[in-house]
């Protein structure tokens, strides 16, 4: 009862016309940490291994080895550091360092959306001529986890600077707690209400830090997949529609699921089930 009382009022809150970006993260992280006290904020970026302690051991001895996901950050490295046909590379767009995955996604006022990291890597090709890449081709997922690893331990920064850029916001905002397809859940359905609860053999990750880890290497998958291939997947699993990947949609969720991860650490890539 003390759960639902509490969703009620999270949910209140964060759906108001009148709440802000920054009153929905605070509404959100509040929400957290009435619910697992006992966890701390940060540990949230481990997903639902922060919330089971036996599946965090076997998932810890895996990470400690040879984790199944170093393939794509070495293979992605070579990408980054190889010059496109005029002379230019990733460096000339991106600046020296590639640890620039907490700005994304970031709202870019010129092309009037949410622009993606995967969206950067394509502008970046595009502009120096090149051939633009799949969003499922290998190149692009290695290429997203090699600044993903580079990336590691700096904090999400993203910002909502204009009218137009709260817009796109909430549109995210509105995606992740409609309800949809035949069973009639809403992203928030498993990942806010359920949070902790288990659904089958599988314990519920909290909404706090899901974004902080992608790419990932999912062992469903036996392979390393992007963010928006989970929303898709997530979708198909409640029977509905399912976007295409960097669809407006998908980068509007993944815009407002950023911001409400504002100021933890990244940590990807990573394995999950």
């Amino acid at each position: 009862m003390k759960h639902a009382v509490t969703l009620a009022l999270f949910t209140t809150l964060s759906l108001s016309v009148w709440a802000g970006p920054e009153e929905d993260r605070t509404a959100f992280v509040q929400f957290f940490e009435k619910r697992f006290p006992s966890i701390a904020l940060e540990e949230h970026v481990n997903g639902a291994y922060a919330l089971d302690e036996d599946k965090r051991k076997q998932w810890e001895a895996l990470e400690s080895g040879f984790p199944p996901y170093e393939d794509a950050v070495f293979d992605g490295e070579a990408l980054w550091d190889e010059s496109f046909a005029n002379g230019a590379s990733y460096s000339d767009c991106f600046g020296d360092s590639p640890a620039v995955k907490q700005h994304y996604p970031l709202w870019d006022a010129e092309r009037g959306g949410v622009v993606t990291l995967e969206l950067a890597i394509n502008n970046c090709r595009e502009s120096n001529g090149e051939k633009l890449l799949d969003y499922t081709d290998y190149a692009m997922v290695a290429l997203s986890a090699y600044v993903a690893f580079e990336s590691r331990g700096e904090p999400i920064a993203i910002e909502v600077p204009d009218q137009a850029a709260l817009a796109a916001y909430e549109e995210g905002k509105a995606f992740y707690y409609q309800r949809r397809g035949q069973l009639n859940f809403a992203c928030s359905s498993c990942h806010l209400e359920m949070a902790g609860n288990k659904l089958r053999s599988e314990r519920l990750s909290a909404a706090l830090g899901h974004v902080t880890h992608w790419p990932t290497y999912r062992s469903k998958w036996d392979e390393v997949g992007p963010l928006h291939k989970r929303f898709m997947e997530c979708n198909d699993q409640v029977k509905a529609k399912a976007f295409e990947l960097q669809s407006e949609e998908y980068r509007n969720l993944e815009y407002f699921l950023s911001y409400m991860s504002n100021g933890l650490p990244l940590n990807g890539p990573t394995t999950r089930k």
